[in-house]
C-alpha cells in the first residue's frame, strides 16, 4: 500500500500485529507478506479501517491502494516462523511462539502466542504498553484476586496476562469472529480458559463494572465508546487505554478527564501512546512515584 512517509511506521507495526512475519518498507509503499492467502480479503478490510483511523494525521494516505496477490509456493512455514522470538515483557512476562523452546523462565510468566490472524502478539508497542501497565495496576491489589475486562481481545494476550496475575474473572469481548477463534485457543494453551468469559457481546451488553478495564483499540474507537468505557470502570477502578497515535493523546486524556479520570501513567513507544488511568474520588489526590513515561510502582494518597 502507498502512504505518506511518516506513516509507513505505524502501517508496518500494524501489519506486524495482524499476523505478517514480515514487513518491507519502500519510499512510499509498505508490503506486508502472509503465510495463508486465503486470509486476504480479510486483512485488507483491517488495514483499509485502520488508514481511515489515521488519515486525519497523515492525509496523504491512499485508502484505495491497498492490494494482494498470491506469490510463488514456498516453504512458508520455515520462512515466517523465523520472524518470531521470545520477549521479554515488563518485568514478569515472557512472551514465546509455540514451536519455539522458551530460555529459562527466571521468576517470569509464560505466554505461549500462536501469531495468527488475531491483534495481539506482544511485537507491537500498544501490547507490550498494556502488559506493563497491567503489572502496574496488578501489584496495586497486593497479590488478592480482581475482576477485569479486556475490550477488543484479539488473540486474547492481555486476558491471559491479567489471568496470570490474579484476576479471578476476566471477560474478553471482540466483534471479530476469527479474533474469538483464535483467543480461544490461546486461552486453552495457556491454562487461563477457566478464568476468562470469552464472548462477542457488545460493551453495552455488559451490566457490571470491573476493578480493571483494558482497551487496546484505536483513538477513534476509543472515543466512540468513551461513556461505555468509563461506566465500565468500578469506583477507585483502572483503565487502561492504548492504540493511540501520540497527536491523539491530550484529546483521549481530555475526554476522560471528564469522565473523573486521572492519568497515572503515560507511556510513548514510537508513534504509539498507552495510558494508565484510575478513576478517583472526588477530592481525591494521587502521587505517581516514578516517570510518567515508564510503567513502575504506583503509589497513592487517599
Amino acid at each position: 500500500m502507498r502512504a505518506d512517509p511518516p506513516a509507513l511506521d505505524a502501517i508496518a507495526n500494524f501489519l506486524i500485529e495482524r499476523g505478517s512475519p514480515g514487513v518491507v518498507i519502500k519510499k512510499r509503499q509498505v508490503q506486508g507478506y502472509y503465510a495463508q492467502g486465503g486470509a486476504a480479503v480479510g486483512i485488507r478490510g483491517d488495514v483499509r479501517r485502520f488508514l481511515r483511523g489515521i488519515k486525519a494525521i497523515y492525509p496523504d494516505i491512499d485508502e484505495g491502494g491497498v492490494s494482494s496477490r498470491i506469490l510463488k509456493d514456498r516453504n512458508w512455514n520455515r520462512t515466517w516462523q523465523k520472524f518470531f522470538t521470545a520477549r521479554k515483557i515488563g518485568r514478569q512476562f515472557l512472551v514465546c511462539p509455540p514451536w519455539l523452546t522458551p530460555p529459562p523462565l527466571r521468576g517470569r510468566q509464560l505466554i505461549t502466542i500462536e501469531p495468527g490472524l488475531a491483534f495481539g502478539t506482544g511485537t507491537h508497542a500498544t501490547t507490550r504498553g498494556c502488559l506493563e501497565f497491567i503489572e502496574s495496576a496488578a501489584e496495586h491489589f497486593g497479590g488478592g484476586q480482581f475482576d477485569a475486562l479486556d475490550v477488543g481481545t484479539g488473540s486474547g494476550i492481555l486476558s491471559i496476562a491479567l489471568a496470570k496475575l490474579g484476576a479471578k474473572k476476566v471477560w474478553a469481548i471482540d466483534n471479530d469472529p476469527v479474533a474469538l477463534t483464535v483467543a480461544r485457543k490461546n486461552l486453552l494453551a495457556n491454562g487461563a480458559a477457566r478464568n476468562v468469559r470469552l464472548s462477542g457481546a457488545g460493551l453495552n451488553q455488559i451490566r457490571r463494572s470491573f476493578s480493571l478495564v483494558v482497551a487496546n483499540l484505536t483513538a477513534e474507537t476509543i472515543f466512540d465508546l468513551a461513556d461505555g468505557l468509563a461506566r465500565k470502570v468500578a469506583p477507585r477502578g483502572f483503565l487502561i487505554l492504548s492504540g493511540i497515535l501520540h497527536q491523539k493523546v491530550r484529546a483521549v486524556i481530555r475526554r476522560f478527564a471528564g469522565s473523573g479520570f486521572n492519568v497515572l501513567r503515560r507511556k510513548r513507544e514510537k508513534e504509539w501512546v498507552t495510558l494508565l488511568c484510575r478513576r478517583l474520588r472526588r477530592g481525591s489526590r494521587f502521587r505517581v512515584q516514578g516517570s510518567r513515561s515508564e510503567a513502575g510502582t504506583l503509589n497513592f494518597e487517599r
